[in-house]
């Protein structure tokens, strides 16, 4: 008798502990999110519980951070995970197309997809909510299932999506007909220099074309419309 009493004192305080150590813990979770989200928005002034204008996301890879606009006003930030070394979120100028349930569990509550022709990539929620805030996706943009699930209740198929980060070398010719980051990057600069006037979404089109040959056009090259050596040498590319 004294020994079953001994083992159930012993279970009881073992149970005691276990629970007080996964209070400690999710607590320290929970408290280590908040005071995330408080300091990413620290300065952000949101009078409206929502939105109300034209949205603009933008996420900022080196960050790992998700900005919501509303009329070009910040509203809020949100810490998320993006791709890893090996498997990059795409740099550039993209749109939501499709909202929906996640389409598989892992993918967490939410899923709004964008508009990248050479994968499937999307902003979505999470099973591994202690990812967010690192480099550990496949390219795509991880959040917070509430984070998520806040957003797409926010956010209509059309937002732009600008992610900024890392840009990849183009270590290959381009011309009419291919696809890629590597085209994105040639696209930003054909903006930043004046020549391009769509979004920077990587597809090599009549109008990406045009505008490489107005480049060249203007700098006395060959209208070739590729990127050609000389060409890439004075886009610095």
């Amino acid at each position: 008798m004294p020994f079953f009493c001994w083992n159930a004192k012993r279970a009881k305080n073992c149970f005691g502990i276990i629970i007080a150590t996964l209070f400690i813990m999710f607590g320290g979770i929970w408290l280590f999110e908040y005071m995330d989200a408080a300091a990413l928005n620290y300065s952000v002034s949101t009078p409206a519980k929502a939105p109300e204008g034209e949205m603009r996301l933008v996420i900022r890879i080196y960050d790992r951070v998700l900005e919501l606009y509303d009329n070009d006003k910040l509203f809020k930030r949100y810490r998320v995970a993006v791709g890893k070394q090996a498997t990059p979120t795409p740099v550039g100028e993209w749109n939501i197309v499709y909202k929906g349930w996640s389409p598989s569990e892992i993918m967490g509550t939410r899923w709004m997809g964008l508009d990248i022709s050479w994968g499937s990539y999307g902003i979505h929620g999470t099973s591994a909510p202690w990812s967010i805030g690192s480099f550990a996706s496949h390219g795509c943009i991880r959040m917070r299932n509430a984070d998520s699930e806040e957003l797409y209740g926010w956010v209509p198929i059309g937002t732009p999506v600008d992610i900024i980060g890392p840009k990849p070398k183009i270590a290959r010719v381009l011309r009419r007909g291919t696809a890629g980051p590597d085209v994105v990057v040639l696209q930003l600069k054909l903006v930043a220099l004046g020549y391009y006037q769509e979004r920077a979404k990587g597809v090599f089109g009549k109008d990406t074309e045009a505008a490489l040959r107005a480049f060249q056009r203007d700098n006395r090259l060959p209208e070739s419309g590729i990127t050609d050596a000389k060409t890439m040498n004075l886009l610095k590319l």
